[in-house]
């Protein structure tokens, strides 16, 4: 029997016309999703069912964050260590078709999918890519042959219950450091088409109106089941401040085991520089059809870059907002005094 999924409300029609300007993959609209008040685009209204009621395999190994936490990073690790350190596979196939991503169909409004199927007129290849990324997901992975490997964004309360059924890995990140990257990659995929500048993005931000928050209501969520024994709750700072223990860490969840010989093979394919460079997790078919600009989907991959974006202003602000959203709980970001840290 299907589950009867979260309500939702259209978002006031003054405000919508307002992010439209400066949202331009969007066309339609967007929803206040739960009593959390999730923000997706219109077409949740139709797949969202679809979504909630997905059904996850106990074989099935899922990695949830918030956008721009080093979900991509968490991916290529979690897929090699659960395939036996398959770098051959890893350097041939993208990681969108090994890991694929539930919920990317929201983000393909109809008209922008003839747009990009306009743009790429004559390749039967791409067209055949930009319709593949509008169907939704629910319905392309339940086609997948297990084990399957399944990337979300959904906070844990509009996903099926996953920790009742297979294991799942949420990695979280200090929201500077978020926020600065989920900017760039809006200004740089068409899916999202933002428009505007960096301090206006921010304020949607932190007013809960970027796609997948609130933030904090979705780390709060992950950070209440991280007792969970099929959950695994990790911190993007702790990652990259010690790659090998992490590795472990990681490949003790799965329950594999591998040598310091081999994790620091891992650790070496997932160093930035390399991981920046290496085609296969860098949305590269994306970039092939138009739909991202030219450049690296990773970014910098290290922890402050948020300096060179925030004015003192910004920063303060951010700080208050930080502050007033952590009262509550007792999540904390780890912080390291090497220089790789969060400064929270």
């Amino acid at each position: 029997m299907a589950r009867r999924p979260p309500s939702y409300e259209i978002l006031l029609e003054e405000k919508t016309k307002e992010i439209l300007k400066l949202f331009k993959g969007e066309r339609t609209g967007f929803v206040l999703v739960g009593t959390k008040k999730y923000f997706f685009p219109f077409r949740y209204v139709e797949q969202g069912e679809g979504f909630y009621n997905f059904k996850a395999r106990s074989d099935d190994i899922w990695m949830t964050s918030y956008p721009r936490s080093g979900t991509t990073m968490a991916q290529e690790l979690i897929w090699l260590l659960a395939n036996d350190l398959n770098f051959d596979v890893a350097k041939k196939r993208p990681l969108t078709e090994r890991f694929p991503f539930l919920e990317f169909s929201l983000f393909n409004h109809p008209e922008v999918t003839q747009e990009f199927l306009s743009m790429n007129k004559n390749d039967e290849m791409k067209q055949e890519l930009c319709r593949e990324i509008a169907k939704p997901g629910y319905e392309v992975i339940a086609k997948i042959q297990s084990p399957r490997f399944i990337k979300s964004h959904f906070p844990f309360s509009m996903l099926p219950g996953l920790l009742d059924t297979c294991k799942v890995v949420y990695i979280a990140r200090n929201p500077k450091d978020v926020v600065t990257s989920w900017y760039h990659l809006n200004t740089s995929i068409l899916t999202q088409g933002y428009i505007g500048d960096f301090p206006t993005f921010l304020e949607y931000f932190q007013n809960n109106l970027t796609p997948w928050s609130p933030y904090w209501d979705h780390l709060k969520e992950a950070w209440n089941l991280r007792n969970s024994p099929n959950l695994l709750f990790l911190f993007y700072e702790e990652v990259t401040y010690n790659f090998p223990k992490a590795i472990k860490k990681v490949a003790k969840f799965l329950g594999k085991t591998y040598t310091d010989e081999e994790i620091n093979k891992v650790a070496n394919h997932l160093n930035v520089e390399n991981f920046r460079n290496n085609p296969m997790v860098n949305h590269s078919e994306l970039k092939a059809c138009g739909i991202m600009k030219k450049g690296s989907f990773v970014r910098k991959g290290i922890n402050g870059d948020w300096k060179n974006h925030f004015t003192p202003e910004l920063d303060a602000q951010i700080e208050k907002w930080i502050e007033e959203n952590l009262k509550d709980t007792d999540l904390r970001f780890p912080s390291f005094n090497n220089g790789i840290n969060n400064d929270n």
